[in-house]
């Protein structure tokens, strides 16, 4: 490969990890075509952008970017897949998915995850519990609406107590 096309493809690289907020590093070594099949085809569902790559290239992209990466470096062994999402825990439970249909890859190599690395295959289940932007809103929005839900409710229910005493 020319130095040029190696250069064109570091820049796409860096283009992708600016654009999304979280990303996975895979280990894809050793799945077969039905099982890569499997897993592009999850990816599309569940809006994930999937990208093999080589790891001197991505190691030279990560290196560009402003965050340090370099406790990334010992995970650039192998076949490489990087994962991009907009919502962090959405890869995580893509990868426990597939792995639990007795699958043995992918395996969670790293991921950059709500601004905080997460090393090795270890971490899958605190990925996998992390909370998007919407769930946290929901949660508060809950949180907010059950005093209230309760207060609305005792008053229907003195309501009825009265009305049904005359």
């Amino acid at each position: 490969m020319r130095k040029e096309d190696k250069t064109v493809i570091v820049a796409q690289l860096g283009e992708l990890l600016a654009q999304y907020p979280h990303f996975y590093l895979v280990d894809v070594e050793g799945m077969n075509s039905a099982e890569t099949s499997a897993m592009r085809r999850k990816c599309f569902q569940s809006n994930v952008k999937m990208v093999v790559v080589k790891n001197t290239m991505l190691k030279k992209a990560l290196d560009a970017r402003e965050n340090d990466f370099s406790e990334l470096d010992a995970c650039l062994k192998g076949t490489t897949a990087l994962l991009f999402s907009e919502t962090a825990n959405v890869p995580a439970r893509m990868i426990k998915d597939l792995t639990s249909k007795k699958q043995e890859k992918p395996v969670l190599k790293a991921a950059y995850a709500e601004e905080a690395l997460y090393v090795g295959a270890d971490k899958l289940a605190s990925l996998c519990a992390l909370k998007s932007k919407n769930e946290l809103i929901a949660d508060v929005i809950a949180a907010l609406e059950s005093p209230i839900m309760n207060v609305l409710s005792a008053l229907e229910n003195r309501e009825n107590a009265e009305a049904s005493a005359e």
